[in-house]
């Protein structure tokens, strides 16, 4: 075959796409196991952040398997339902109405033996997703601590979401004022809210990105009430 020819040229390059599409599927099916290992100790790390443990790389597992001494599922009603809680894809779980919803939640519990509760969140930011986790106290209402991440936010600026400067302003705010439930508000800095909910400083020049995680705290919480009236009244 004439090696200057144009068949012979589109043959070549099909021969070798599928030599190169094989080789990246093969190398691709090889990695999966290694990349979702990864992908769930990464999401096991965000959790534990959200309870101020922050074990070195190499035994994040270790610390997840002894702190997080139950996963459960529930619905809004507060009830237990069957479902794995680490599994659940929050993201998805977001977009349907309360009652539709599969809330998970994560028991753990600390060196001294005191146990919080860490409740997921999603949401939107100014050019991503945007998402954490709140760990509670007991009491269903006092935030023990925060953990806020992003997926492409603008560096210093709502970037700074996930920095513990704004995430340790969340600690000891409440969720439930007189009895009432009423989501952490995040407000501009200077400003109040017009409600009697707690509030948070937003981000110097992330007002966007701000008022999206307060937005995402509403939507991702507010289902999750009745559950968590039944830990005040325990």
């Amino acid at each position: 075959m004439n090696k200057q020819s144009n068949i012979y040229t589109t043959i070549y390059i099909i021969v070798l796409v599928l030599i190169v599409g094989t080789a990246l599927a093969a190398t691709s099916l090889a990695l999966r196991d290694r990349q979702q290992a990864n992908a769930d100790a990464d999401k096991m790390r965000q959790i534990l952040a959200a309870a101020h443990i922050t074990p070195p790389a190499d035994e994040i597992i270790s610390d997840y398997t002894r702190h997080i001494i139950e996963t459960k599922v529930i619905n809004s009603k507060g009830e237990t339902i069957e479902g794995d809680a680490f599994a659940i894809d929050v993201a998805a779980q977001v977009k349907l109405p309360a009652d539709q919803r599969r809330l998970p939640v994560f028991v753990c519990r600390l060196d001294n033996d005191q146990l919080k509760y860490i409740l997921p969140a999603y949401g939107a930011g100014l050019w991503g997703p945007i998402w954490g986790y709140i760990a509670l106290d007991a009491d269903g209402s006092t935030i023990y601590g925060a953990y806020f991440a992003h997926q492409g936010e603008t560096p210093g600026l709502g970037a700074e979401i996930e920095k513990p400067k704004f995430c340790n302003e969340f600690t000891g705010k409440h969720l439930f004022k007189n009895d009432i439930f009423m989501p952490i508000a995040v407000v501009k800095a200077g400003q109040v809210p017009q409600g009697d909910e707690d509030y948070v400083d937003g981000v110097s020049g992330g007002t966007i990105t701000s008022k999206g995680v307060g937005d995402m705290l509403s939507n991702s919480l507010t289902p999750y009430e009745a559950y968590l009236k039944t830990l005040s009244a325990k």
